[in-house]
């Protein structure tokens, strides 16, 4: 606990601002419109895949899954952060005299990490699901891509929840941030506080990694096929073509508005001398970082969905008529292996 003097519970640290500044910094109406926009922009994107998972192959079926379910945690993430937000932001409420016992912080501070892990382990999940996809045809089954693609989502999901409940569990704290409208975890020197903002750090730089080179490797197998000698007979398919134009962009979205903060909760936390004081404080020039990359990183689940909007084939031949006047084939498979013929898994 904080030597903050009281009974109140261990998320508050001692802290320096007053109801003037917090209102300046805090405005409700930008809060409000933000999560405004998400929200619609994630169910328009739901509204899409709905009619988009109308037949199509089972490796698309199986995509269109990933990606209803990285539209759906988008969604919830900027209902549920963003009903707390906005409220605080509207109220201006004293969080000590709200929650003396700290639950809402604590219940803040898991969703966070929550829905802030999903996305990006959710984008290398599809990242290895369309590898092996490209890469393996032969190597899973194929009548089940759907329920396993579910079953990674849920596998994705109970992941980032165990890691969010760790400091509730005594690893790390949550601790209410700069300017007081949100909780997040403690960029402290104690070794709890170091141990989970790295395995934060560690886990969401991984998954962007892994997004990379296992799409670096498809879009040049993609290539390959596009520009090998049977190139006119044997062109990937514009579906397929469609999914790895999809999921390079959400990993480059993911990557930019993500890895600033990962990047500066790791450079924070091994700082020496230590960022935070032994009673708590940070310097303001820190929070006024760590508010500013949250809100970047914030941005994600705004532009995911824009990203399956826009990188559509209906809309991409609206804009460049000529693609939809090249010859097109089944399957580029034939040129990833000749073992035996068969569908793209």
């Amino acid at each position: 606990m904080w030597p903050n003097g009281t009974s109140l519970g261990p998320c508050f640290r001692p802290t320096n601002i007053t109801l003037e500044e917090r209102r300046l910094i805090a405005s409700p109406w930008f809060a409000a419109s933000f999560c405004v926009v998400g929200l619609a922009s994630n169910l328009l994107a739901l509204s899409v895949l709905a009619g988009a998972r109308q037949g199509g192959s089972q490796a698309r079926s199986s995509f269109l899954t990933f990606l209803c379910g990285l539209v759906l945690t988008d969604f919830l993430g900027l209902l549920v952060t963003g009903a707390i937000v906005v409220s605080q932001h509207a109220v201006l409420f004293d969080w000590r005299a709200t929650d003396p016992s700290c639950r809402l912080c604590q219940f803040m501070g898991v969703i966070m990490v929550f829905f802030g892990l999903c996305p990006l382990l959710l984008g290398a999940a599809m990242a290895s699901e369309r590898y092996l996809g490209i890469t393996r045809p032969f190597s899973r089954p194929a009548g089940a891509s759907q329920r396993r693609a579910w079953a990674t989502v849920g596998l994705v999901w109970a992941s980032a929840l165990a890691l969010g409940l760790l400091p509730v569990l005594g690893v790390g704290r949550y601790t209410v941030q700069y300017p007081g409208s949100w909780c997040f975890l403690t960029l402290g020197a104690q070794p709890g506080d170091v141990a989970f903002g790295l395995l934060f750090t560690l886990l969401g730089s991984l998954s962007v990694g892994l997004s990379f080179l296992l799409n670096t490797i498809s879009v040049a197998t993609l290539c390959h096929v596009y520009h090998g000698r049977a190139a006119t007979q044997q062109r990937p398919r514009d579906c397929e073509v469609e999914m790895m134009a999809q999921l390079t962009g959400i990993m480059v979205v993911a990557s930019i508005c993500w890895m600033p903060l990962l990047v500066f909760i790791a450079q924070t936390v091994l700082r020496s001398p230590p960022a935070m004081s032994p009673s708590g404080q940070l310097s303001r020039a820190t929070e006024k970082q760590l508010l500013i990359y949250l809100r970047v990183a914030t941005w994600n689940q705004i532009l995911d969905p824009w990203v399956y909007i826009l990188f559509r084939r209906a809309v991409i031949r609206r804009l460049h008529p000529r693609l939809s006047a090249r010859p097109r084939s089944l399957s580029l498979q034939p040129q990833l292996t000749q073992r035996r013929p068969g569908p793209l898994s």
